[in-house]
C-alpha cells in the first residue's frame, strides 16, 4: 500500500506511508511468522474476521525488501515496481526537501498502485490527492 496519511504535527499536515502487507487465514499464520523471521521485519496482527496480517513499514525497509523480491514477484509486479520507485524517492530525501515535481510524481505512482489493487472502499481521485498535498490543478 502507498498512502497519504494525515498528521497533526509538522509543517505539512500529511505524510506518505509505504506498507507491504501479507494476509493469511489465521489458522495458517505460521507462514506469516516464517516470512517475518526471514525478512526480519514487520508486525503481525489478528483481525476479527479470522485473517492475520503481516505489515512491513518504513521506506528503507520496504525498498530493501522490494529490491530483493522484485525478480521473483509474479502477481502485483506493476504495483511492486511503482512502490519501489516511490520508496527510492522517499528514502533518498528528507520529506521537507521534496519539491512539487517529486510530490506530483509520487501521487502518480500512488494512483498507478491504487488503480491496480482491489479495494472495497472508495478510492481518492488524483485531484483529491493533489488537493491534500497542496498541488491543486
Amino acid at each position: 500500500m502507498f498512502q497519504i496519511k494525515r498528521r497533526k504535527d509538522g509543517n505539512r499536515k500529511w505524510r506518505f506511508m509505504c506498507t507491504i502487507c501479507f494476509y493469511q487465514d489465521s489458522r495458517h499464520k505460521n507462514s506469516l511468522k516464517w516470512i517475518q523471521e526471514i525478512l526480519n521485519a514487520g508486525y503481525m496482527s489478528d483481525r476479527k474476521d479470522g485473517i492475520t496480517e503481516l505489515r512491513i513499514n518504513g521506506f528503507e525497509t520496504v525498498q530493501s525488501i522490494l529490491e530483493s523480491l522484485l525478480p521473483f514477484i509474479r502477481f502485483k509486479k506493476i504495483q511492486a515496481k511503482a512502490m519501489y520507485n516511490a520508496v527510492k524517492i522517499l528514502s533518498n530525501k528528507r520529506f521537507v526537501d521534496l519539491d512539487d515535481y517529486e510530490i506530483l510524481h509520487l501521487v502518480d505512482l500512488m494512483i498507478e498502485i491504487q488503480n491496480r489493487n482491489y479495494a472495497t472502499k472508495s478510492k481518492k481521485s488524483k485531484n483529491e490527492l493533489l488537493k491534500i498535498v497542496g498541488l491543486t490543478p
